[in-house]
């Protein structure tokens, strides 16, 4: 049951119960980074080999990304509510198996039930706003909320691990989910009203497979590539996945909505959505990992040091997306979009003026500009896939959107991170100490990480000789990445206007007639 008023509008109950879902959110966000701090706690604790750490943390997130479209056609079939309360239950019970794993392999497993718990919940949370907010406006200023808590959890989880880390053992960073969690299975089922496809097409096994034989390797071998560069194995899984998606996408034409609605895509401003929410996650993902890295290792910060610094432009752009959702209100939301590129490319221009020494507050702000632009761009994005999307698939359309964001961040890992590398690599070549040995030299030609340990392992001058060649050299190609993402923003700008000028602004809300009167208490209406 939810409560709208008489001109379909919600009411306090569905905001407190959008509150509620905002902890499934900003967990789920939060798990991506919350094992940072914890690396080496993990490691004197359950002694993993360097594959096996390598698995703990990119477990979760490969599950997630591969679940995420079949999990929200689940949600469409059986209720949102119904799969959201399962995926919180899910998420606890993993979280609490986490915690209190005593191997390596156990922890790899509990981290692969998180991410299928975490798949569950971000397609139902979106959907449910969806089916929540009848009203656009109310709607967009929902999901400019969800958006802000998204980005917030990213942020927020290296800080709260570094802080629990203080006081408790390492699971104490996976057993905060579980009262979370709790509070959430108490106050979803009262709060939070059910949907699902009135008349369902029956589940297709076979599609789901393919979705998940499609994403998983695509996301591998681009993750692959960016870690060690180029190589014919990653490459194949690529063409794998790629091969898997052309069937996946046959199988869809074939048996229409056996697990997405293709025809979606058939509506540009559905299709658009996709594209230029791939393109502010290519950046936005692509860049963090040079702002943590020249934080820690250039600016010599501790990691929750950098942590706390990192909140600063986080704290900065919590106000961009619902400033976006209050100007395309009166403004063609393609135009705002474009705008958001555009303050995200100035940002990026402000960081190409980066240098080893550089105040502070120039990188705080020039992060603060492109992180705002963006989040900007993707909650307007996310508002126009719920507003295109029929409410009976909004399940499977939040999905879809959540798949491109995980494709989107892992292509601007690897062609940002690509292009950092290859200048760094390129430049610290000659700015070595003479006489180094060769396999110091190669190491700290490699990564700026390389060179911060061969460093910390040579006496006096030449090591501080080897750690200032490598800073320096970053720093170059941090500059050249932050130039290469400025002018992928504003050709994104220009994308923006392309393909989504026809979604004009948001619409207003019908006008309640002067002689109906506001009844007295609002009427309950069944949504399912």
């Amino acid at each position: 049951m939810t409560t709208l008023s008489h001109n379909g509008k919600a009411g306090s109950r569905e905001w407190i119960g959008f509150t509620a879902l905002l902890l499934p959110l900003l967990l789920v966000s939060m798990d991506v980074s919350v094992l940072y701090f914890a690396v080496p706690y993990i490691a004197q604790d359950l002694e993993p080999t360097s594959v096996q750490q390598l698995w703990i943390f990119d477990i979760y997130g490969f599950v997630l990304a591969g679940l995420l479209i079949t999990m929200g056609a689940v949600g469409d079939r059986i209720g949102r509510r119904k799969l959201l309360l399962i995926g919180a239950a899910a998420f606890g019970a993993a979280s609490l198996l986490a915690a209190y794993s005593t191997s390596p392999e156990m922890l790899i497993t509990a981290r692969a039930l998180l991410g299928v718990g975490g798949a569950t919940l971000m397609p139902s949370t979106l959907a449910l706003i969806r089916n929540m907010f009848h009203d656009e406006k109310q709607r967009n200023t929902a999901v400019a909320v969800w958006t802000a808590a998204l980005s917030g959890g990213v942020a927020l989880g290296p800080v709260i691990s570094g802080l629990l880390l203080e006081h408790f053992w390492w699971g104490s960073v996976l057993l905060i989910n579980v009262p979370f969690m709790v509070l959430l299975l108490v106050l979803a089922p009262i709060l939070v009203p059910e949907f699902k496809n009135p008349d369902p097409v029956r589940f297709d096994f076979l599609s789901a497979l393919l979705s998940l034989g499609a994403l998983l390797p695509i996301i591998y071998g681009i993750k692959e590539l960016a870690a060690d560069g180029f190589d014919q194995v990653p490459l194949y899984y690529i063409g794998a996945g790629v091969l898997l998606a052309v069937l996946f996408v046959w199988r869809q034409i074939v048996k229409p909505g056996s697990l997405i609605d293709i025809d979606l895509f058939k509506r540009p401003a559905f299709s658009g959505s996709i594209a230029v929410n791939l393109l502010a996650m290519f950046a936005i993902v692509g860049f963090a990992v040079f702002l943590t890295q020249y934080l820690q290792l250039v600016r010599g910060m501790s990691t929750l040091e950098a942590a706390l610094w990192s909140l600063v432009p986080s704290l900065g752009t919590g106000g961009f997306a619902p400033a976006a959702a209050a100007i395309a209100r009166k403004v063609n939301r393609a135009f705002v979009m474009a705008g958001g590129f555009v303050i995200a490319a100035i940002g990026f221009a402000v960081l190409t003026q980066t240098e080893v020494d550089s105040p502070l507050w120039i990188v705080l702000v020039g992060a603060a500009c492109y992180a705002g632009g963006l989040v900007a761009v993707i909650a307007l994005v996310t508002g126009i896939v719920l507003g295109v999307a029929p409410p009976e698939r909004a399940g499977s359309a939040s999905a879809l959107l959540e798949s491109g964001t995980e494709l989107g961040g892992a292509l601007g890992i690897a062609i940002l991170g690509s292009v950092g590398t290859a200048v760094f690599r390129d430049e610290i070549v000659g700015t070595l100490p003479t006489g180094l040995p060769a396999e110091a030299a190669a190491a700290a030609e490699e990564t700026l990480a390389g060179a911060t340990v061969v460093a910390g392992q040579l006496p006096g001058e030449v090591g501080e000789t080897v750690l200032a060649a490598a800073r320096a050299a970053f720093v170059s190609g941090m500059d050249t990445v932050a130039f290469t993402a400025a002018g992928v923003m504003l050709a994104s700008a220009v994308v923006a206007i392309v393909v989504l000028k026809s979604v004009g602004a948001i619409p207003a809300a019908p006008p309640v007639p002067a002689d109906e009167p506001e009844p007295e208490a609002a009427q309950p209406v069944r949504v399912d």
